[in-house]
């Protein structure tokens, strides 16, 4: 029996800025019950692989952790899909038992299937942008091992709509300890406890065994709002309960202490969040050359009004060389650097370049890209004709750290090379979606690193 439950996180655009562009992202939550018990001495050791079809075959989009010798798998690895409301999204979970480390499916035994269209799944629309951040430890944890300490991990559990506990996060295992310190962790709120910051959510404490045989040390219950009540100078402790010592023994105090070092809850924005919430995209053709032939008054009403322009400047002008980047991306960045002082989202500026793959200028523009990646600001080059765009190519940082000729790293990829050569058959959506593709989340990227929420936002 296979169980999943959707919830969506956040509206992310797939392509040009436009309501039919814009997905939805949802979570799917799978766990299993009474499995096929493959294994012969033990248990099966099963995951989850999730396929979604595309063009008529099946492929496969992620797989779960395994849940060593467990038939009753609760998987805290959580599939993130694309929700498309005006198509019909195929998928299938299948189980199998792992018998080997190979990635190959078909070295490991199957366990079964289920297919369904993401339409049927029950799902939860979710606007809540909030995730929360928690830092964990524990003190004096019961001792497992008997020839060691425990290696302790904790799972946090919220009620499901069937009044079953739902495994939302587990945390990694600390070995060899029975005071652990925790990685600090960060989930969405509404995948927590469904955004409501008083409901009751349960903390289970195991010790780990690699045959999945986990030890329970003991739980405890609480909720958001109890631990938000943590600050970094005043932690919150929590009494772990094993309650069959604690029917047993009556002197039993506790199997140890949970302790909520810090509890915070922010914004994890969008690209849609900042741009909804009034975010200017600034978009630049030219530099220091008015194509309008109005020096006073250079500028230009949308994209109708920078093709009008450009149209009428063409029969007028004369290309000359040598092509230089820099001058122009130093241009924008002029008016990037204005807008550092900001203290909301409220704007960011686009660089866009056609060019025939020509440069003269390379270490410069290098220097002037590393620099520019410091500032709110992105730059799109388009390469037309049947040049080499080696150069291109090297300036977008997708493969490797783009450096300036002093030998200072990019903060951030900036550049976004696009071929026209390659879209020249496609629809005119293929080219702009690929021209596009990778400025929401250098948006975000920019803006979050700085902490500036939405110029409307809120408050946490």
């Amino acid at each position: 029996l296979l169980e999943s439950m959707a919830y969506t996180l956040s509206p992310s655009p797939a392509g040009p800025i436009g309501t039919q562009y814009c997905v939805c992202k949802v979570e799917l939550s799978v766990c299993g019950q009474n499995l096929l018990d493959r294994d012969v001495t033990s248990k099966s050791d099963p995951f989850c692989v999730l396929f979604i079809d595309v063009n008529g075959k099946w492929t496969e989009i992620d797989r779960t952790e395994t849940a060593v010798n467990n038939l009753n798998p609760a998987f805290s690895k959580k599939f993130i899909v694309d929700y498309h409301f005006e198509e019909v999204q195929k998928l299938k979970f299948a189980l199998f038992d792992q018998d080997k480390s190979s990635m190959q499916l078909y070295e490991h035994d199957f366990l079964g299937e289920f297919s369904c269209t993401l339409g049927m799944i029950a799902a939860q629309e979710l606007s809540d942008n909030r995730v929360i951040t928690l830092s964990m430890a524990g003190r004096k944890l019961d001792k497992k091992d008997l020839f060691g300490k425990s290696d302790p991990f904790l799972e946090f559990y919220k009620p499901g709509d069937d009044g079953k506990w739902m495994l939302v996060h587990r945390t990694e295992v600390i070995k060899y300890t029975l005071d652990p310190v925790w990685k600090p962790f960060t989930v969405p709120l509404v995948s927590l406890c469904d955004g409501d910051v008083e409901k009751l959510i349960k903390v289970m404490c195991y010790d780990y065994d690699s045959d999945g045989g986990h030890d329970f040390i003991g739980e405890f219950e609480t909720s958001v709002a109890k631990m938000c009540e943590a600050q970094d100078t005043l932690p919150l402790e929590l009494e772990c309960i094993n309650p069959k010592k604690q029917k047993k023994k009556k002197n039993y105090k506790n199997s140890g202490v949970i302790i909520v070092k810090s509890c915070k809850i922010t914004r994890d924005y969008s690209f849609l969040d900042y741009i909804l919430g009034g975010c200017q995209l600034m978009f630049t053709v030219s530099h220091e050359f008015a194509i309008n032939f109005n020096p006073t008054n250079p500028f230009c009403s949308g994209v109708e009004g920078i093709v009008q322009a450009y149209s009428a400047c063409l029969p007028h002008i004369r290309f000359y060389g040598p092509t230089n980047f820099s001058p122009i991306v130093n241009h924008v960045a002029r008016f990037a650097a204005q807008a550092t002082h900001q203290e909301f989202a409220a704007q960011y500026f686009i660089l866009l370049i056609i060019t025939d793959g020509v440069i003269s200028d390379m270490d410069e523009t290098r220097h002037a890209v590393v620099q520019a990646s410091k500032l709110p600001m992105s730059i799109i080059i388009v390469g037309v004709g049947n040049a080499d765009f080696a150069a291109m190519e090297f300036l977008d940082g997708d493969n490797r750290v783009l450096r300036s000729y002093t030998g200072e790293e990019a903060m951030r990829d900036i550049v976004q090379f696009v071929p026209f050569r390659e879209f020249r058959s496609a629809p005119k959506e293929t080219l702009a979606k690929a021209v596009l593709a990778e400025l929401p989340q250098q948006v975000v990227q920019y803006f979050k690193h700085q902490n500036l929420p939405p110029l409307s936002s809120e408050p946490v």
